[in-house]
């Protein structure tokens, strides 16, 4: 098992990472009965796909001997109705300086690929842009 959800009331979920021990509160936002207290269960889906290609990115800057460490990612998500359900997830990646024209097309390349990416359903619009500042 990677993990383990527990409901705790009030449209509010505990989730346990069980390698780790971390925990992650998940809330209903407020246009669907919560409190938006925390990232709900979509906002989650969206700032995955943020984190999967940081992660994919460092994994690449890493082998190449290059730094992105401080690189950013803002997300936006956007939610459509009948059914309710994520329309389009919008990240702009603010880039480390420095980064050399031979490694962008390799960064971005790993970015639009990586495994979260690739695991969305198509019908969800990913609008991504790289800031090389």
């Amino acid at each position: 098992m990677t993990s383990k959800a527990v409901y705790l009331g009030q449209l509010r979920v505990a989730s346990t990472h069980l390698k780790s021990g971390e925990v992650i509160i998940s809330d209903a936002p407020t246009d669907n009965n919560g409190k938006g207290q925390a990232f709900s269960p979509t906002d989650m889906v969206a700032n995955a796909l943020a984190a999967c290609m940081l992660t994919i990115m460092g994994i690449k800057a890493m082998h190449a001997g290059i730094n992105i460490e401080q690189t950013t990612a803002q997300v936006l998500k956007t939610m459509a109705s009948n059914p309710r359900r994520i329309s389009t997830i919008e990240i702009k990646l603010q880039m480390t300086s420095g980064i050399e024209s031979k490694y962008r097309a390799i960064l971005q390349a790993a970015a639009l690929n990586c495994p979260v990416a690739k695991s969305i359903d198509p019908a969800i619009e990913q609008r991504v842009e790289f800031d090389w500042q």
